[in-house]
């Protein structure tokens, strides 16, 4: 760190841009080992050493924060006693790192004064969830490839004198200096940073790390079973399934969550319910748990952390929460399999600036659907009614009725589609008949019903007029991007919109997307990924101009395609661009799923 105190001790006082240290000027002297010239050679590193092994790389946020720099701490995992290299494991230390971070920020806080003014470090704050970070993995470093000569002068190694490369957990914070005070700069980043790295490595708690790298091989093995079985959802025995509402982590003294016996399966060790593929009814009383359930399947797309309560219940990670969403833009949709007819409009090509519940509804399924979701989640008192249910006594009354309800179509999803539905009902007998499988929840206690619930609908249901439905013959949509309106510019505006608050919007060119209705969405990190995401597709392929010229088209499902797997060759940070103020810098990996859903709310793009 002697080179970028050096730096930061030589700036101007009233320094704006803080240039020097992120620049990070090196000066190798002619004659020496590593410049054996007669002239000497300039360059730039902005990364600096700290005890030989540890690299801080400092690098600017964006275009205004300048006095707010993004450090990528990578400490060498032989230091920490770490082999096991899993996305977990990486999770686990920025965690375990974040407690030296916040003393620091303890020391430094000051009731009177704003951050800008005391200095303060900024960090990601994760959930029970474990996401795929650009603040937290692993990643192979070369080893410092330069002696110090003093200040800013040093001279290269040889090559015969370099090391292999390290293996390096990769730690991204962002530090707030304070204005015009060099020497505070000092305390913060030559003096607080690199004690708080040193005291992380000293009392790193190794033997929760084997924890969670056992618990992550246990977690990833029944992903695997899942995926070559009949099942779609597992919900291990004494599993804590619901929330503290202030912590969001377990609720203390709450009921374990067990199998019932004649239910119970055995999986890699372990016990618990396997909710099998088809169409899963979960009903209940008021507070009977039948939401915290559902809760938990939804949340099981995502592995959880040791001590979430939750850590071995698994989900089908294609699952998708639907809901009604009044108000949501759809962009020529066929939406026919539930809307048969619509007054003045085609329900073949359905667009419209301000859906319905239930228009909304259909919308989401079968976007969902086309985005490669293999399964349903679906709470009875998120949805629009009349597209959920319609029972024989409406029928007779109405018998011109546009909407198919989707318990006419869900047995056909799965057959037909290969898409499975698991509904919490708490106030409609319908689905009791069409169910694979029915589960009571009574004080968080659960039961399979299947036969009785058939035997009380057969009873009641006797009389009813049965009707025959047609059968859909094409579910799948094909949508062709237009490229007019697909951009990040604003109309009338030379310069790039790119904006995620903290509040589930994203902000790009004319777009106001809300993506709240996207449930499985849980971080604003995966938000702000979507965000550079798109506009990079935007600048692709829309060319970053928002005209009239001439429109043009593009599979856009085949350009996210090739987008994902860029990121998964390279990683989620190379979306990333400094140029948007309004974006934080830490990224996480959204699904598939969710990206598509969110582009598919846009409301200035057309398909054909």
């Amino acid at each position: 760190m002697t080179r970028l105190k050096s730096f930061l001790m030589s700036m101007e006082n009233k320094t704006k841009n803080w240039r020097e240290m992120y620049e990070g000027m090196i000066f190798i002297p002619a004659g020496t080992p590593g410049n054996p010239t007669e002239f000497p050679v300039t360059g730039s590193d902005p990364t600096y050493w700290y005890g030989g092994d540890i690299s801080f790389t400092i690098e600017t946020t964006n275009r205004m924060a300048y006095d707010r720099p993004t450090v990528l701490c990578q400490i060498p995992t032989e230091l920490l006693g770490i082999s096991d290299y899993s996305t977990a494991v990486a999770d686990d230390c920025y965690r375990q790192f974040i407690p030296y971070l916040e003393d620091l920020n303890a020391e430094l806080y000051n009731r009177n004064k704003p951050p800008e003014e005391t200095g303060y470090y900024y960090m990601v704050h994760p959930t029970g969830e474990i996401l795929v970070r650009n603040s937290a993995y692993f990643a192979m470093r070369p080893r410092k490839d330069y002696k110090n000569l003093g200040g800013y002068k040093i001279t290269n190694y040889l090559a015969e004198e370099l090391g292999e490369p390290q293996m390096c957990i990769s730690l991204r914070f962002q530090v707030q200096l304070k204005p015009n005070d060099k020497k505070k700069a000092v305390q913060l980043l030559v003096g607080n940073m690199p004690d708080a790295v040193s005291s992380f490595i000293k009392y790193f708690d190794g033997e929760r790390s084997k924890k969670v790298a056992e618990l992550a091989g246990k977690q990833r093995e029944l992903r695997e079973w899942m995926a070559k079985s009949e099942y779609c959802a597992f919900l291990a025995n004494g599993s804590i399934l619901p929330r503290d509402s202030k912590t969001g982590g377990s609720l203390a003294g709450a009921v374990p969550f067990m199998a019932p016996k004649d239910e119970e399966i055995e999986v890699c060790g372990i016990k618990g319910l396997g909710i099998k593929k088809g169409v899963t009814v979960i009903t209940g009383g008021g507070y009977s748990g039948k939401s915290t359930v559902l809760d938990t399947i939804s949340a099981g797309i995502y592995d959880h952390i040791l001590g979430d309560g939750r850590e071995l219940c698994i989900t089908d990670v294609s699952a998708m929460t639907i809901s009604a969403e009044d108000g949501r833009s759809v962009k020529n949709l066929d939406i026919s399999p539930f809307i048969s007819w619509l007054p003045g409009g085609s329900t073949e090509h359905f667009s419209t600036e301000h859906a319905s519940g239930s228009t909304s509804q259909a919308a989401n399924i079968l976007e969902a659907m086309d985005a490669g979701a293999k399964l349903l989640l679906i709470d009875e008192d998120k949805s629009a009614t009349n597209f959920m249910i319609r029972d024989a006594l409406m029928k007779e009354l109405i018998r011109r009725e546009p909407i198919t309800p989707f318990t006419e179509r869900v047995n056909e999803l799965h057959k037909s589609c290969g898409v499975s539905t698991i509904l919490v009902i708490g106030g409609s007998g319908e689905y009791l008949a069409i169910a694979d499988n029915v589960y009571l929840m009574d004080e968080y206690i659960i039961l399979n019903v299947t036969e009785k619930a058939r035997e009380i609908y057969r009873r009641r249901s006797d009389d009813d007029e049965k009707t025959e439905l047609a059968i859909v013959k094409k579910w799948g949509q094909r949508h062709i991007l237009e490229t007019e309106g697909f951009s990040p510019y604003p109309k009338q505006f030379g310069r790039e919109r790119l904006e995620v608050p903290d509040i589930g919007f994203i902000i790009i060119g004319e777009e106001k997307i809300n993506a709240n209705h996207v449930h499985n969405l849980i971080s604003n990190e995966q938000r702000t990924a979507i965000g550079f995401m798109l506009r990079l597709l935007e600048t692709r392929e829309g060319g970053g101009l928002f005209t009239e010229a001439a429109n043009e088209t593009v599979d856009i499902a085949c350009k996210v395609d090739e987008l994902y797997k860029e990121i998964e060759e390279n990683d989620i940070d190379m979306v990333y661009s400094g140029n948007f103020p309004g974006c934080d810098r830490f990224l996480a990996y959204p699904r598939k799923v969710d990206f598509m859903a969110v582009l598919n709310r846009m409301r200035h793009i057309n398909f054909r």
